[in-house]
């Protein structure tokens, strides 16, 4: 029985420990650290980044020398050599007879060092440059994308938060004025409906308020994934930092600095060089060649420091009529990257001009939104002393507390818009880090 007793207060103590949910503070600018630095996005890119390094390298090897060494030793089964040069008179002539060879042994060094081949290799290079230079300014939008999905992320659970927060404490209005109004309607001072209203209102704001924790954990579970948190983690938002960090952006002066745009730019650069490279097959390839060979052949012929040197020249005559094609083929692609350059352009064009008028817009909605506050505020005053004095109904009363409820969450919703408004106009223009103080 003791046993079991222990067995039980063990459970009791670890389920609170069990069932316990890590909360974690962050501000805006703390997410978007974690995210840039350890997102599955980011390892990627930066895969892809060091993969392009490594092609770069690799073509840049092709500037040096190709040395082959090789050796190989033979063993011969039953052969007959027989030499056709004549002997001298005075030695032991065999001209013409047969020697009994049973092992061949041979070895060589060849170097190959490339001149010249219509500066193939020197375009090459450069384009792989080009192209490492894409891949690193891809990676570079690749943060600020997920940078920009935290960020509306971060909105929309500050938004759930408040609306949280708003309707909760509407609630505990409703519910006290639902006690008041059921002591009214047992002393016989209001009808059971004007009751009714009440609790549906209560019943209302409790459905409003479960969909707005629901949104809520949803958002949490999206937001923590992407920062790849333990699980299950509450993001407890530092609003204060978020504030100061945007107060601080607000001061420093930008420049619009797509990488998206100049990662194209790039691709346009190597799309050149490739044409460089295509139009190489019409020149000859010259190189320097050099190599030792040894050579022992049992009983018949020893070959030893043999060394040569030269050059060597070739060229693919067919080519002048082939590689037109490649020549076109490449044309044609660099030409397709200098059109995409320029859809792109438009395209950020008007995505800027649209985020700066969305950031312009939340503003004024703001300013509407603080004054519908007042109003709402005023209004369900005027309508309570009415109701207070008979002069107006449940009904009435219950719309003006409805409006200013809604004034309020509109205002709280605003002032995250103008916050996510303003880093959506940053990530336009390609800041969206940098409004942050934040290195790429």
């Amino acid at each position: 029985m003791k046993i079991t007793y222990k067995i039980i207060l063990f459970f009791l103590i670890s389920a609170p420990i069990v069932s316990a949910q890590e909360t974690k503070k962050l501000s805006l600018k703390e997410a978007i650290v974690l995210v840039t630095s350890q997102s599955k996005e980011v390892a990627l890119s930066k895969l892809q980044t060091q993969a392009s390094l490594l092609e770069l390298q690799k073509m840049r090897d092709n500037q040096y020398p190709n040395l082959k060494i090789s050796g190989e030793y033979l063993r011969l089964t039953n052969a007959n050599a027989s030499l056709k040069i004549p002997m001298s008179s005075s030695g032991n002539s065999q001209n013409g007879s047969g020697v009994s060879v049973s092992s061949l042994l041979l070895g060589q060094a060849n170097v190959n060092m490339p001149v010249f081949a219509g500066f193939k290799l020197q375009n090459s290079i450069s384009a792989s440059k080009a192209m490492y230079e894409a891949e690193k300014l891809t990676a570079q939008q690749t943060k600020e994308q997920l940078a920009l999905q935290v960020t509306k992320l971060f909105a929309q659970l500050y938004q759930a938060d408040q609306t949280i927060m708003l309707i909760a404490e509407n609630i505990k209005s409703a519910q006290q004025r639902e006690k008041d109004f059921d002591a009214l309607m047992q002393n016989g001072l209001i009808t059971k409906n004007d009751l009714l209203k009440v609790q549906l209102q209560v019943s209302n704001l409790q459905i409003a308020l479960d969909t707005a924790q629901k949104n809520r954990n949803v958002l949490n579970y999206q937001l923590s994934k992407l920062l790849d948190l333990p699980q299950p983690t509450t993001i407890e938002i530092n609003i204060d930092a978020v504030q100061k960090d945007m107060q601080e952006s607000l001061l420093r002066a930008n420049q619009s600095n797509r990488s998206d745009l100049e990662a194209l730019q790039q691709q346009i650069k190597a799309s050149e060089y490739a044409i460089k490279v295509a139009k190489s097959n019409y020149y000859p390839a010259l190189a320097l060649t050099g190599g030792y060979i040894a050579f022992d052949l049992q009983n018949v012929l020893r070959v030893s420091n043999a060394m040569n040197f030269g050059v060597g020249i070739s060229y693919d005559v067919a080519s002048i009529f082939k590689n037109k094609k490649e020549v076109n083929l490449s044309k044609t692609k660099s030409e397709q990257l200098k059109v995409s350059s320029e859809i792109l352009k438009n395209k950020i064009d008007e995505e800027i001009q649209a985020a700066s008028e969305n950031y312009n817009l939340s503003q004024k909605q703001n300013k509407v939104y603080q004054k519908s506050v007042e109003q709402s505020t005023e209004n369900y005053r005027i309508i309570n002393d009415k109701y207070t004095n008979g002069l107006a109904n449940t009904t009435d009363l219950l719309d003006a507390d409805v409006l200013q409820l809604q004034s309020k969450i509109n205002l709280a919703l605003s002032q995250a818009d103008i916050a996510l408004k303003y880093y959506e106009l940053q990530f336009a223009q390609g800041n969206l880090l940098n409004s942050l103080n934040i290195s790429k």
